[in-house]
């Protein structure tokens, strides 16, 4: 169960993909509160990247995904986005031709930005928006740890770590109410795995609903409240760290063994 007494940020029930005669997720269920994190753990192939792409309406699937208690299943992705549930990828993806600012400020349009109309026939309207942007851009590359230095270079310029993490500030955007991170520690260590777990609890903090795909145990163990582990497309455990680190299925599905 959620941490939260309230009702869950994001749930899903049954959910299932197929791809021709491949099932590559079969009736998952599970659910994550507001201020909770839920990590998601699986070997390779076992269906992590599905799960969100279907969470997002990526690809078709079965099942029902509840935001907030209402049900979106029908909602498309670019809507859901619109009504706080965001993902990053496990590929940073960015527009490259284009300052780590301006990166920023292209994903903040929904709050901050003008029409057509606004920039001709009252000008001063939209340069006071485009301050505002320029403001909050700032403010949130600096929350995310991404130094004021980095904000003039294009992100293939900026140390990798500064990357992921730009990858999750431009997830977030104007604001999340769920937000799904494939892999964020990839390549990370030291100081920049101290600041991905920083963040992730600060967020949690505020009342964000993380749901965390992760390969690296020693993260996802310290950060998670509860932990789903996949095999091969279904749901083969759910617990609190310590539970998953006793079951027999899960030594199973990653050791061969039986514990």
């Amino acid at each position: 169960m959620a941490t939260s007494a309230s009702s869950p940020a994001l749930e899903v029930e049954g959910l299932g993909v197929s791809y021709g005669a491949l099932v590559a997720l079969d009736g998952l269920d599970w659910q994550v509160g507001p201020g909770e994190i839920l990590g998601i753990i699986g070997p390779n192939g076992a269906g992590k990247s599905s799960c969100y792409d279907a969470i997002t309406h990526l690809v078709r699937r079965r099942g029902r995904v509840r935001l907030a208690g209402e049900d979106v299943t029908e909602v498309s992705a670019d809507k859901l986005a619109a009504r706080g549930l965001k993902r990053a990828f496990q590929q940073n993806a960015f527009f490259n031709d284009l300052t780590v600012a301006a990166n920023m400020r292209t994903v903040l349009q929904d709050s901050y930005g003008t029409g057509l109309a606004a920039a001709i026939f009252a000008p001063w309207r939209e340069a006071s928006r485009r301050h505002r942007a320029e403001a909050a851009a700032r403010g949130l590359l600096l929350r995310f740890g991404i130094p004021e230095e980095a904000h003039a270079l294009r992100p293939t310029d900026i140390p990798y770590g500064s990357q992921r993490m730009l990858s999750i500030a431009l997830a977030y955007g104007s604001g999340a109410k769920v937000l799904l991170l494939d892999e964020p520690a990839a390549g990370l260590g030291g100081a920049d795995m101290a600041r991905l777990i920083a963040l992730l609890r600060e967020l949690k903090a505020e009342g964000i609903a993380l749901v965390v795909i992760e390969h690296h145990m020693d993260l996802i163990m310290s950060v998670a409240d509860r932990i789903v582990v996949l095999d091969r497309g279904r749901q083969i455990a759910t617990g609190t760290p310590r539970d998953i680190q006793a079951d027999a299925r899960v030594l199973e599905a990653y050791l061969g063994r039986s514990a």
